[in-house]
């Protein structure tokens, strides 16, 4: 089982992910809505993985992985992008993240994911 940080700035996709991260026997230990609260929210919560939204308010998906990855480079930090975010996508896997799930969201590709990190 892992310890999850849901960020993304939709409450219905963190919502949506909350469910499949707890259908798969994970528990979800905490959601951000934007790059500065998922930040703050890793080091106080030190999550086993965090699932990031790529474009959000205030600090985007890539520059929250390269901020979490600055204190911890042993994060595990998968991106979710939309289709058509592949540039950003790449961005992302150069600044540190593990993976990445394109929306929408199945729980199977969620589930292979998890399985191919843990």
């Amino acid at each position: 089982m892992a310890r999850v940080l849901i960020v993304d700035d939709a409450a219905f996709m963190r919502m949506q992910l909350k469910n499949i991260f707890t259908n798969l026997g994970h528990e979800v230990v905490g959601e951000a809505e934007n790059g500065h609260q998922a930040a703050g929210l890793y080091e106080d919560l030190q999550p086993d993985i965090v699932s990031m939204d790529i474009t959000m308010p205030e600090m985007n998906g890539v520059e929250a992985t390269k901020e979490i990855k600055s204190k911890d480079t042993n994060a595990t930090i998968i991106m979710c992008s939309a289709m058509g975010q592949q540039q950003m996508v790449l961005d992302a896997i150069k600044a540190g993240a593990t993976d990445f799930i394109v929306k929408p969201f199945s729980e199977d590709r969620v589930k292979e994911t998890l399985d191919k990190l843990l």
